[in-house]
């Protein structure tokens, strides 16, 4: 029997356009995928994987946006034999049905394939975005490995609060899969035999305080690896005597900080903490917390 892969590059949730299409955002998406591709390349991945939320609004799509986009997927395409892809939630059009998607245009790219329906092949089973009846199928299932974009309860979802259950699917019902693996939540979290990998980068601050963050590599038959993405731009909450006392070990270049000021401190004294702090470190933004 063959297998579909023999090294496999996963990654999940970049969603360009995110934060009304920040050029700052889909700067640091396309940084990522550089990234990714080079890291790929030293593990000596043939084959890459996409596991959902490619793009952020599902109605529309800005065109700067949609030319980052274009570009990520076309260096993609010349990485690797094959890149499978999943439309997620916010790829579709209407997040009930699969019919329309923000990346059919993709399937026309030479090695990229759209998985947007049932895909079964090697011992591998690849789920699109489940809608209607479809949880019913997974209990009835068999691989090695299942690849999707599943939203399954009690797992924490982004604002870190516990997904609630509404009885359609639970982790129980992958039991004939050995191993999932799904994006859709962004906290690299595990529950049995269900993994959810992590998304590409932290996005705002219900990510602060993690950096694990990245992309996953999976050799055929061999454990999980994680690699973190060392550009990636940090979410932290901190209290301005930390920081005071701690500023190298706490700050880094492209970081966007809250600062709680539980010191007795004018306004003029932390407005120019703020921006010396800002200008030292090289840092996205910093805000002034009052603590009462």
């Amino acid at each position: 029997m063959t297998n579909l892969f023999r090294k496999v590059a996963i990654c999940t949730d970049i969603h360009w356009g995110l934060k009304s299409n920040s050029l700052v955002h889909n700067r640091d998406c396309e940084a990522f995928v550089d990234w990714f591709i080079a890291t790929a390349r030293e593990q000596g991945c043939e084959t890459g994987m996409f596991l959902g939320d490619w793009h952020n609004h599902r109605a529309s799509i800005n065109l700067q946006t949609l030319q980052f986009s274009l570009q990520a997927l076309e260096k993609l395409s010349a990485a690797f034999d094959q890149f499978y892809f999943i439309p997620g939630n916010h790829d579709l059009y209407y997040r009930d049905k699969r019919d329309i998607h923000g990346a059919e245009w993709a399937k026309h790219l030479p090695n990229i394939v759209i998985v947007n329906d049932w895909f079964q092949k090697d011992d591998v089973i690849i789920a699109p975005w489940l809608v209607g009846d479809d949880h019913k199928r997974i209990p009835k299932m068999s691989a090695k490995y299942m690849f999707g974009h599943f939203e399954l309860p009690h797992f924490k979802m982004n604002a870190m609060v516990e997904m609630p259950d509404h009885g359609e699917i639970r982790v129980d019902a992958f039991g004939g899969i050995e191993s999932v693996y799904s994006g859709h939540f962004h906290l690299r979290q595990s529950k049995r035999n269900v993994n959810y990998i992590g998304n590409c980068f932290p996005h705002n601050f219900a990510d602060a305080g993690d950096s694990n963050r990245g992309m996953m590599v999976k050799e055929w038959g061999q454990a999980d690896q994680y690699f973190s993405w060392p550009g990636q731009p940090l979410y932290r909450v901190l209290k301005l005597s930390k920081v005071i006392d701690h500023a190298t070990e706490l700050l880094a270049a492209n970081m966007h900080v809250r600062v709680e000021l539980d010191i007795d401190i004018s306004y003029e004294e932390a407005n120019f903490i703020k921006d010396t702090f800002v200008k030292d470190y090289n840092l996205r933004e910093m805000a002034l917390i009052p603590v009462k």
